[in-house]
């Protein structure tokens, strides 16, 4: 068997971070560029072939829809390519769930995509971030791969990324998925699927934004007001992903102003501030015209949103379907 040929992507982030210090804890990220990067991976004899190609080299906060037009079309080229086997993109991890989901949302799942990072800086005690790497070519390389959407690999662990989200601060393990947990346990020596692909074949589910609808992320709070919905509004917010209390709840009178923008032709979606859990419809939903965001946070609940209204779907009844389809 040949090995595998993998595009890699490189954005910068902590995997590609230093400090200048094994010990500090501040550090600058972004700072190895991709070339030196797979010239210490190749001393770990893997079996793949790398093309390495520099996107950007930033701390992921500050990633957007330029960089994710950007990496749409190296990996749109890239599954066109049969040349190509699989397309790895090395990125921070503040914003990896982000970049995962819109990119599962629009690309097709014949060719795996993974998203690698690190929680430490390449110089630093414990750095994990050619581990990482490794246990992502091993998921990228391997022919069971294809067929379950873009993938995030943190630790030992291959997430979907419908699923993973940042749940920890700092720490190697800030990584979790929710409703799934990990669907394969990687090493650099070898790979585990806990279930069998759930996407094979499929085409892309929707088409890549030509431009992101401006929606913002309300977080609820007790004593919130009207006001806060309404300043959305007035600025031209196209829809509105509530960070809701609990199970998606906010203040009556905030609940009240999110149903008139709903009026408005604003797509309002309830989802939680909670770590985690599903937000589920309730019956007030109907005649208040919003969404349940099921599973997904608010970020993920937002990039699904700019997508929908991107594509031209803002019917409440259709944005429920795209949220609570697996």
């Amino acid at each position: 068997m040949r090995d595998a040929s993998i595009l890699v992507l490189a954005t910068g982030g902590t995997i590609a971070g230093q400090a200048g210090s094994a010990t500090r804890r501040d550090y600058r990220p972004g700072q190895i560029d991709i070339g030196t990067f797979l010239k210490e991976f190749a001393t770990l004899d893997l079996p793949a072939r790398m093309e390495g190609r520099q996107i950007a080299n930033i701390d992921s906060a500050n990633i957007g829809p330029a960089i994710w037009r950007d990496l749409h079309d190296h990996i749109s080229g890239a599954i066109a390519d049969p040349a190509c086997d699989s397309v790895i993109i090395t990125h921070g991890t503040d914003t990896a769930e982000e970049t995962a989901f819109l990119l599962d949302l629009t690309l097709p799942s014949t060719k795996p995509v993974v998203l690698v990072g690190a929680m430490r800086p390449a110089d630093a005690v414990g750095a994990d971030g050619l581990r990482n790497f490794a246990n992502a070519v091993r998921a990228a390389a391997d022919p069971e791969a294809p067929g379950r959407g873009v993938l995030l690999v943190m630790g030992d662990q291959v997430l979907s990324a419908r699923d993973a989200r940042k749940a920890k601060t700092t720490g190697s393990g800030a990584f979790e998925g929710f409703p799934r947990g990990a669907v394969a346990l990687a090493n650099p020596a070898s790979l585990d699927w806990l279930q069998p692909q759930w996407r094979l074949g499929e085409a892309a589910r929707w088409n890549f934004p030509s431009e992101f609808p401006e929606v913002p992320i309300l977080y609820a709070y007790a004593g919130q007001t009207a006001r806060n919905v309404t300043c959305l509004v007035e600025a031209g917010a196209k829809g509105i992903v509530l960070a809701g209390l609990g199970d998606g709840n906010a203040p009556d009178e905030v609940r009240e102003a999110l149903a008139d923008a709903a009026r408005q032709d604003v797509v309002v979606v309830r989802a939680t501030r909670v770590d985690e859990g599903l937000v589920d419809r309730e019956p007030q939903d109907d005649a208040n015209g919003f969404v349940a965001a099921r599973a997904l946070g608010p970020a993920k609940a937002r990039i699904l949103l700019q997508v929908l209204i991107a594509n031209g779907v803002t019917d409440p009844a259709a944005v429920q379907e795209a949220f609570s389809k697996r």
